[in-house]
């Protein structure tokens, strides 16, 4: 079952870094800009000194939050392309690191020392 699961997440990552470039050709620089630093946003993260298991870690690692703003933006009357695609950007790292089988955010994952 592990294994679909990352399969699974493997192909949702695949499909979302694609369609991040495919996104960032079309409206050029700045989506290309807001979906790098948004999938740098874990790493910018813990560089900053958010750890685990605090609410920003949280926030940054879990599905859902870019997942609305997709959803938000694509049914929403808000029309700024770098948005949707600083989302892709994020998802796409969420999916790729869940592929690599590094932990779900939880309350029970250990603080990095």
């Amino acid at each position: 079952m592990a294994g679909l699961r990352k399969i699974g997440w493997g192909a949702l990552a695949l499909f979302l870094g694609a369609f991040a470039v495919f996104e960032s050709v079309k409206y050029g620089v700045p989506t290309t800009l807001a979906a790098l630093v948004f999938f740098a946003l874990a790493d910018i993260a813990r560089l900053a000194g958010v750890r685990p298991p605090g609410v920003l870690y949280q926030a940054v690692h879990r599905v859902w939050i870019p997942l609305v703003v997709l959803v938000a933006y694509s049914f929403g009357p808000i029309v700024w392309p770098p948005l949707f695609t600083a989302a892709l950007g994020w998802l796409t790292r969420i999916a790729l690191e869940r592929t690599l089988g590094r932990p779900v955010a939880s309350r029970d994952v250990p603080a990095e020392r």
